[in-house]
C-alpha cells in the first residue's frame, strides 16, 4: 500500500499533471479549428504564439530559480523567496505592459482581432501570474496532487467555456479571448483564496532575494527563449525554403514527438525539487544519483517504444492524421526522429542539472550551441538532400551536440560516467517493474 501511495503521489500525479495540459490543449484547438472561421482560428493561433513567447520569458526567468531557492528550505526562507518571486513577477508584467501600451497607441492596422489582442494582452498576462506562481511553488513542495487539480481546473475550465460557446452558437475569436481571460481570472482567484499562490508572502520579500532570483533567472531565461527558438527554427526554415503544404508533412512527426515529452516533463517535475534540496545540503553525490536514475530509466524505457514506433510509423500516422499522410514523407521523418529520441532524457537532464547546481550560464551555452548546429545543419541538409529529410537528419546532430557539451560541462562539477546512466537506469527500471509485478501477483492471489 505504501508503495502505491508513493507512486500515486509523486510519479503518477506528476505524469498526469504534465499530460493534462497538452491533451486538453489539443482538444481545445481541435474544437476551435472546427467551429471558428479560418481567419478567427488563424488569429487565435497568432495570439497563442505571442502569449506563449511572453510566458516562456516569464517562466524561464522565474520557474527554475524559484524552485532552486524555495525547495528544501525552512518556512521563513520559503516565504521570503515566494514573496520576492511575486515582486519580480510584477516587474516582468509591468515591463511587458509598457511595451503593450506602446503597441496600443502605435498600431494602425485594420484587423479588429489584432486590436483585441493588443488591448487585452497585458490583462491576461497579469491574470495568469498568480496561477503560474502557484504551479511553481507546488512543484517545489512536491505537491503534485494539488498541481494536477490546478491544471485540471485551469485547462478544464477553458475547455468547458469553449464548449458552451459552441453549444450556444457564440464561437468567435472575441468570445474565445474573453473566455481565456475569464478562465484565468477564476483560476488565479481560486489559488489566492486557498493559499496556493502564496500571495500573502509579498510582505516577506527582500531585495537580496529579488536580486538573487533575477541573477539566476537572466541565464535560465536565455535558455528558455533559445529552447523555444530551437523548437521553432525548423518550421521557419521549412516555410522559407519549401512550399507551404510540406510544412504540414513535417509538423505531423514534430507533433507526435510531444508524446515523448509528457513522461520527460513528469520526471523532470519530480526530480527538480529533490535535486534542489540535495544542492542545499551540498550533497553532490545524491544530485548525480538522481540525474543518472531518472535520465537512465527514461532512456532505457524509450528504447522499445522507439523500435515499435520506427516499425509502425506509417500505421501510427495513418490512424492519427488520416490516410492522406500515411505513406507520405511524414513516416520516414518520424523514423529519423526515433533515431535520436533516446537522447532526449540525457540531454534534458544534463541541462536541468546544470541549472540546479548553479551553472545556468553553461546550460544557456549548451542550448545556443544546439540552436547553431540545428540552423547550420538544416541548411546543409537541404543543400545535400533537397528535401525535408535533410532538416530531420540535422536534428540528430543537434541533440548529439547538446548531450556531448552537457556531459563535458557536468563532468567538471559532478563525478559520473556516461555508462553509469544506462547501468543505473536499467537496474532501477527492472527493480520498479519487479515490484509492480509482485504487487499485481499478490493482488491476483488474494482474489483467487
Amino acid at each position: 500500500m505504501g508503495f502505491f501511495k508513493k507512486v500515486i503521489n509523486k510519479h503518477t500525479l506528476s505524469l498526469a499533471s504534465n499530460a493534462i495540459m497538452p491533451v486538453l490543449g489539443m482538444a481545445i484547438l481541435s474544437l476551435m479549428a472546427r467551429y471558428l472561421s479560418k481567419p478567427d482560428f488563424g488569429d487565435y493561433i497568432f495570439f497563442l504564439i505571442v502569449f506563449t513567447l511572453a510566458d516562456t520569458f516569464r517562466t524561464g526567468f522565474m520557474q527554475t530559480s524559484l524552485i532552486k531557492f524555495y525547495a528544501g528550505t525552512d518556512k521563513t526562507r520559503a516565504a521570503n523567496i515566494a514573496g520576492s518571486a511575486w515582486y519580480l513577477g510584477f516587474m516582468i508584467v509591468l515591463a511587458f505592459g509598457i511595451g503593450n501600451l506602446l503597441m496600443y497607441f502605435f498600431y494602425f492596422g485594420n484587423n479588429p482581432n489584432m486590436f483585441m489582442i493588443i488591448k487585452w494582452f497585458s490583462a491576461i498576462f497579469l491574470c495568469t501570474l498568480p496561477s503560474a506562481i502557484a504551479m511553481w511553488t507546488l512543484q517545489a513542495e512536491e505537491r503534485f496532487d494539488k498541481l494536477f487539480l490546478l491544471q485540471l481546473v485551469n485547462q478544464g475550465g477553458f475547455f468547458i467555456l469553449i464548449l458552451l460557446l459552441i453549444i450556444f452558437h457564440r464561437a468567435s475569436f472575441q468570445n474565445a479571448l474573453y473566455s481565456y481571460l475569464i478562465n484565468n481570472i477564476l483560476s488565479s482567484v481560486i489559488t489566492m483564496i486557498i493559499g496556493w499562490s502564496k500571495v500573502k508572502t509579498i510582505s516577506s520579500k527582500s531585495w537580496t532575494s529579488i536580486k538573487e532570483l533575477a541573477h539566476f533567472g537572466k541565464f535560465s531565461v536565455g535558455t528558455s527563449i533559445s529552447s523555444y527558438l530551437l523548437r521553432s527554427s525548423d518550421t521557419f526554415i521549412i516555410k522559407m525554403m519549401f512550399p507551404s503544404e510540406l510544412l504540414a508533412v513535417y509538423y505531423i512527426p514534430q507533433r507526435l514527438m510531444e508524446i515523448f515529452e509528457i513522461p520527460l516533463r513528469a520526471f523532470i517535475a519530480t526530480a527538480l525539487p529533490v535535486m534542489s534540496a540535495a544542492v542545499h545540503r551540498d550533497d553532490k553525490r545524491y544530485v548525480s544519483y538522481i540525474m543518472k536514475k531518472y535520465a537512465g530509466m527514461l532512456t532505457i524505457a524509450l528504447i522499445p517504444v522507439a523500435i515499435v514506433s520506427f516499425i509502425a510509423a506509417d500505421l501510427i500516422i495513418g490512424l492519427l492524421f488520416g490516410g492522406k499522410y500515411q505513406h507520405s514523407d511524414a513516416g520516414n521523418i518520424f523514423r529519423i526522429f526515433m533515431c535520436f529520441v533516446m537522447l532526449l532524457p540525457i540531454d534534458r537532464f544534463f541541462g536541468i542539472t546544470l541549472d540546479i547546481i548553479g551553472k545556468p550560464q553553461l546550460n544557456m551555452i549548451k542550448v545556443f550551441i544546439m540552436l547553431a548546429v540545428n540552423v547550420a545543419g538544416d541548411f546543409a541538409g537541404i543543400f545535400i538532400f533537397h528535401s525535408l529529410y535533410g532538416v530531420a537528419i540535422a536534428s540528430i546532430f543537434t541533440f548529439f551536440s547538446g548531450a556531448i557539451f552537457g556531459y563535458w560541462a557536468l563532468k567538471k562539477h559532478l563525478e559520473f560516467k556516461i555508462g553509469d546512466i544506462f547501468k543505473l537506469g536499467y537496474i532501477e527500471l527492472m527493480e520498479l517493474l519487479g515490484i509492480l509485478y509482485q504487487k499485481l501477483r499478490k493482488k491476483e492471489l488474494k482474489q483467487d
